[in-house]
Order: structure tokens, then C-alpha cells, then sequence
């Protein structure tokens, strides 16, 4: 049976590994980083004629002031990201499963001009159009000190999801270049897969950003 590495933070890791396994691979989880919340200053609501999140983790983690916002047309990239907005009390929820560029000319397309988009300190980019983004960091990604049972665990012939270009900067670190050939990776972009570096098994990364992508890339290759 190939193994699967899950290097994303949870909850996410968990959801991932559950699908793992439902492919019939065994899955270990390994988180690189932990989302951490931040103190933020809460801008009028009024200020703003849309809300975006691109990450499940700001929903989780804005606190008790985000619901001063659900008032506002809400909007969400991914499932997992609305499905969390809507436990904090968010109805109608408008998700897209594209980048945040496309979730972005949509909202302009449905005539909103200023967003306030509540995410992590680090975001990926997002071409803005004709909206006015004030983006505001409610959390951070938390480095974990490197696990010496990841390398033990990464036997050769396993896959090594990697979902963000600064988990493959981590992996990079701890998984030295005369230790990477019999390993494979699965990104979730292009940029995340370069961030690996070089001297892999194999790479892969999906044409469109999402976790359900890099599982369809991860059958293929243990087929």
C-alpha cells in the first residue's frame, strides 16, 4: 500500500487523510505549521458592501467580533471555507472553488465595490479588478519545530501532499536533497510545488488549486 503524507494544518489534515484513505492508501499526518489567532481592529461594517475569506482558519479563528459582519453579502473560496463561515452564523454564503481572482470578479461582477477580506498574514495573490480590498490578518500559520518522525516515517514510494508554497519551503529544510528520490510530491499549485525544490521521485500539481485536484493527481499516480 503506498503512504500518504499530510503535511497541511488541521483541521484540515484530518479531512484530507480521511480522503486518503478512502482511496485505499494508507495516510499519515504530519502538520508543518499551526493557525494561530491574531488581535484586529474591527472596521465598521458599514464601510463595506461585501465580506471575503479565502481560509476556513479566519472564519475559525476571527473571534466574537466577525459577527458584526453578517449583515453583509459573504463570499468564500472553497466549500470548506463557506462551510465554516456558515457555523459562524453566515447565511447565504456565495463559494467559488476557483482562486481568489475569480471569487473577486465575481463579487465585482454582482455590483460590490468595497470588500473587507479577513485572512492569514500570509495570502496567495489576488488580482482585485475594480474592487477596493481592505484585507485585514485575524490569523497567522505557526511553524512547528521539525518532527523527526517525518523523515521516518516518509518511506520510499510515498507521496507527500504539499498545500502551500511555505509547506514546501519546510519540507525543503528538512528533507535533505540526497534523501528526496524515492519520494513523491503532489502540490496544490505550481508556485508550492517549485517551493520544494528539486531532486524528487516525481512532482505534480493540479491546473486548478484544490484539494479534490490533488487527490485526482494522487490516484493517477499510485494506480
Amino acid at each position: 500500500m503506498r503512504r500518504v503524507i499530510v503535511l497541511r494544518p488541521e483541521p484540515g489534515a484530518g479531512r484530507t487523510a480521511q480522503a486518503v484513505a478512502r482511496l485505499g492508501l494508507e495516510a499519515v499526518v504530519h502538520p508543518l505549521f499551526a493557525p494561530q489567532a491574531l488581535e484586529w481592529t474591527l472596521p465598521p461594517a458599514e464601510d463595506f458592501d461585501a465580506l471575503l475569506m479565502t481560509s476556513a482558519h479566519a472564519a475559525r479563528l476571527a473571534g466574537p467580533a466577525l459577527a458584526a459582519y453578517r449583515g453583509l453579502p459573504a463570499y468564500a473560496v472553497g466549500s470548506a471555507t463557506a462551510a465554516a463561515m456558515r457555523a459562524q452564523g453566515f447565511d447565504g454564503v456565495s463559494a467559488g472553488d476557483a482562486d481568489a481572482s475569480t471569487i473577486a470578479a465575481r463579487i465585482a461582477t454582482e455590483g460590490h465595490r468595497t470588500v473587507l477580506h479577513l485572512a492569514g498574514t500570509t495570502v496567495a495573490p489576488m488580482a482585485t479588478g475594480s474592487l477596493h480590498v481592505r484585507r485585514i490578518a485575524v490569523y497567522s500559520m505557526t511553524s512547528l519545530p521539525p518532527d523527526p518522525a517525518l523523515l521516518d516515517d516518509a518511506t520510499p514510494g510515498s507521496v507527500l501532499l504539499v498545500h502551500s508554497p511555505r509547506a514546501g519551503e519546510r519540507l525543503a529544510e528538512q528533507v535533505a536533497p540526497t534523501a528526496r528520490a524515492a519520494l513523491h510530491i503532489v502540490a496544490i499549485s505550481p508556485n508550492a510545488l517549485a517551493a520544494c525544490g528539486s531532486g524528487w521521485a516525481s512532482g505534480h500539481a493540479p491546473d486548478q488549486p484544490g484539494d479534490d485536484d490533488m487527490l485526482a493527481l494522487l490516484r493517477g499516480l499510485c494506480e
